[in-house]
């Protein structure tokens, strides 16, 4: 009988012996210590659970509480599928989708989010493929497609600009003909002498004035239709889920204009066209969303030079002895028990057993563990993980499958359940549209009953529905919202996604990574208890070797010592050819480096005639070297405090110390001190060992530290803290991405990886742990920008509105209130919104 799963991330406990007092298990001391703090939050443990379950074995219930086929059960031999959907921009059309879905057949459940373009679907592979659940959802101006298809992204993006560019210039051609020729018929304009204008005012009424009016209301139904498309998609897709929002506004001001327009060429002999109603509402508003869209795109430009971890392929080993070969296979290819080489410097392709040879692997970017592990026969290896010495050869295990994988699968998973929130212009839409609507109604009904004709009922109608200001509305988020993304870009910081500015208000906890987020995330020389010559010899072995802790003893000879250090000069080194090393000491000497040997707990060799050892004091138990108790006691109090103590002798005994660490990142405490002094709690969450976090465990601003937790648990702890208030996540490796997709919110810092970069909500180029801050401000800004641009609507309607019901502002006047106010909004969210502070 195989060992249960842990009890906080579902993980496997098998050969693990972690319990607490309750009996419960756990795959580490990590998940144990943040389920005794937070096991008893009010968090839907079960939900999350079943979540998971669903991405390993295929089983869960949509968790998603929204659209059909809530709470069924999806069958185990149901699979996963993601796909990005372009054209999802609020939460009606996440609705939508998962509708659509649902509804194929073989589809058992579905979860869409637009924050992330994402939507989840679970099927039957076996009856309909990702091609058709693909053709099934794509379609009303949306289009689905795989996640990497790059062609099919390039695509929507290329039909995006095209349908602006279609809006812009088909709109220029009809507003040039409304100032030409029609304007002036409603206005004396004083460079048109009389005869001029008699003879516009005749040519409208003929037959040729008639074919005129057909051109245009041909040219307005270019624009209503291709470049307004997703405005009226967004509108069908509002009225079928009985959620208004704004384009559902600003769709029935655009089609009203449109529609008595056109219904006046048709019976009216001399009528009044409002085409141009049409084509400014529609022309502005694609221009506002295509301009946040725009530089939203900027943004992710920035973060082009990210890291890719995953890998596509893997070197297979053919053949026995010396007869073995390897070939390059791709990695849906293997099998269980075959056997690939790795060398140093490439990642390990799945998970496996090492069956031959002696390496130093670094597996931070799945567990954060900053140091690397000795890995030789026997020994378990981490798909994802770095040879940093040496080659290894291993046995692909069980599944075939790599950690790095699963955690990409959950973040997709995560990334497909966060639902948007509904952006506050369609919160407002929500009660203003049926407003709106029965005031037009009500108006136009009330005209006819005091004996006006029809006519001039629908105008006063037609007004209303103008003069509501759809544009002003419409444009109130978008613009904003760019403003935010155009002042963070300034600031070295990329929003991705839009929702930041909607959803953040007081955060009540900020989680901060430990590994390459609190710290640097790069191994530096601390401190070097030795003399200057043991130093420039312990260097120069040191250059032979690729382990993180070797080269920076290296590179901190080269660059002038430990920090702190006066005693070490600079002595520059360099690997010779033939496997012999060289380095030069202060003086400019060479020194020879022979019979260097790589051990698991160091690096021994010979350096000028010298006998050189550096490493653990265990390796120089195993040699025979003397090692004395002050140097044990030391390497034992740098170990203690986080730190990478190695020692460092010759001629058969150890003479000193010498300590790398990973470097606290600048700023670090007045980041966490300005958090903690605002009233946010700061959380520490780190998969390093405990004693590498003592330094935060000791800060007063710091109030948990929880550690040696994997990336599954940090998303579950994520969870549980949520449970209490809206909470941040700070991180930048692929182990923090599913905590940064968990968390209410997400911030990658920019020099992370690129799997962390695509979890988050927001990005910070230059590592500038400051910039936290500043998110906060730009987050708020942006939204008292949009409350502003939207107060400034609502008060314009509060006066046109009135005016419009009792026939005191005709739709031409509503048209040009509706531009002025329109204008006003650009103005308003042009300004730096940190200025308003």
């Amino acid at each position: 009988m195989s060992a249960p799963d842990c009890t906080l991330c579902e993980l496997p406990t098998d050969g693990v012996d972690v319990t607490d007092d309750a009996g419960n298990e756990f795959c580490c001391s990590g998940c144990r210590d943040v389920y005794a703090a937070l096991g008893d939050a009010d968090v839907d443990a079960d939900a999350v659970r079943e979540r998971r379950q669903a991405s390993e074995a295929g089983e869960k219930a949509n968790a998603t509480g929204d659209g059909p086929g809530d709470g069924e059960g999806v069958p185990a031999d149901h699979e996963a599928t993601f796909l990005e959907v372009d054209g999802m921009h609020c939460a009606t059309c996440e609705a939508f989708i998962e509708t659509v879905a649902t509804r194929t057949e073989g589809v058992s459940a579905a979860s869409a989010s637009y924050v992330t373009d994402t939507v989840r679907i679970d099927h039957d592979p076996e009856s309909v493929s990702t091609d058709d659940l693909a053709e099934a959802v794509s379609g009303l101006g949306y289009s689905a497609y795989d996640r990497e298809d790059a062609f099919s992204r390039r695509q929507a993006d290329n039909m995006a600009t095209a349908r602006l560019a279609v809006g812009v210039l088909v709109g220029m051609a009809v507003m040039l003909q409304y100032i030409v020729i029609i304007y002036p018929t409603y206005f004396a304009f004083p460079f048109y002498n009389e005869r001029t204008l008699e003879y516009l005012n005749q040519a409208m009424s003929s037959t040729s004035g008639t074919y005129f009016f057909i051109v245009i209301a041909v040219l307005t139904t270019i624009v209503l239709f291709v470049t307004g498309k997703p405005i009226l998609r967004g509108a069908y897709v509002s009225a079928k889920t009985r959620s208004p929002n704004m384009d559902l506004l600003v769709a029935i001001a655009a089609v009203s204009a449109y529609v008595y327009s056109t219904l006046a060429v048709i019976f009216v002999e001399s009528p009044s066209v409002y085409y141009d109603v049409t084509v400014a509402i529609i022309v502005i508003v694609t221009v506002g969303n295509s301009y946040e869209d725009a530089i939203k795109k900027r943004a992710t430009e920035l973060l082009s030079d990210l890291t890719a971890v995953q890998v596509d392929s893997a070197r297979r080993v053919v053949g026995e002895g010396d007869e073995s070969e390897t070939e390059e296979v791709a990695i849906d290819a293997l099998e269980p028990d075959d056997r690939l080489l790795v060398r140093a410097g490439e990642r390990v392709p799945v998970d496996g057993e090492v069956v031959a040879g002696d390496a130093a692997v670094d597996e931070s970017v799945v567990t954060g563990e900053s140091m690397p592990v000795r890995k030789t026969a026997g020994d378990d290896v981490v798909g994802g993980s770095v040879v940093a010495d040496g080659s290894l050869t291993v046995a692909v295990g069980p599944d075939a499958s790599s950690s790095l994988d699963r955690v990409a699968e959950l973040v997709w998973d995560l990334q497909s359940g966060n639902h948007g929130v509904q952006k506050l212009a369609d919160r407002l839409a929500t009660v203003f549209v049926p407003v709106v609507l029965a005031v037009a109604v009500v108006a136009a009904a009330a005209n006819l009953a005091l004996g006006n004709g029809v006519t001039e009922a629908m105008l006063v109608g037609l007004t209303v529905l103008i003069v509501s200001c759809p544009c002003a509305l419409g444009l109130a988020t978008p613009l904003a919202v760019a403003a935010g993304i155009r002042d963070a870009l300034e600031r070295s910081i990329v929003i991705f996604d839009d929702t930041v500015f909607e959803r953040v208000r007081d955060a009540r906890t900020v989680v901060f990574d430990k590994t390459g987020t609190l710290t640097t995330g790069e191994m530096e020389l601390i401190a070097a208890d030795v003399d200057d010559d043991l130093l420039r010899l312990a260097a120069a072995l040191e250059e032979r070797s690729a382990h993180p802790v070797g080269r920076a003893i290296a590179a901190a000879r080269a660059s002038g010592g430990a920090r702190g250090d006066a005693s070490a000069s600079s002595a520059p080194a360099a690997v010779a050819d033939g496997g012999a090393a060289t380095a030069e000491d202060g003086g400019g000497r060479s020194l020879a480096v022979e019979d260097f040997e790589s051990h698991a707990r160091g690096v021994s060799g010979t350096v000028d005639g010298t006998a050189v050892v550096v490493g653990h004091p265990a390796l120089f138990d195993e040699r025979g070297w003397a090692v004395p108790d002050a140097i044990r006691e030391a390497v034992a109090e740098a170990r203690d405090v986080g730190r990478v103590p190695v020692a460092v002798g010759r001629d058969g005994a150890a003479e000193g110390v010498v300590v790398v660490g990973d470097e606290l990142r600048e700023g670090w405490e007045e980041t966490v001190t300005a958090l903690d002094d605002s009233g946010v709690d700061v959380v520490v969450l780190t998969g390093d060992d405990e004693r590498a976090a003592t330094v935060f465990e000791e800060h007063d601003a710091v109030s948990s530290v929880f550690a040696g937790v994997p990336p599954e648990g940090k998303a579950e702890t994520i969870e549980r803290l949520k449970a209490s208030g809206l909470t941040v996540m700070v991180g930048d490796g692929t182990n923090d991405a599913p905590a940064l997709a968990a968390a209410d919110l997400g911030i990658a810092l920019g020099g992370g990886t690129a799997m962390a970069a695509d979890a988050a909500d927001v990005a910070i180029v230059d590592d500038d742990l400051g910039s936290v801050a500043t998110v906060f401000e730009l987050s708020r800004a942006a939204g008292r920008r949009v409350k502003g641009n939207i107060g400034w609507a609502f008060c314009y309607n509060a006066v046109a509105i009135p005016l419009a019901v009792t026939g005191l502002l005709n739709p031409l006047f509503a048209a040009v209130a509706m531009g002025a106010s329109s204008l006003l909004v650009v103005t308003n969210s042009s300004r730096a919104l940190l200025s308003d502070d």
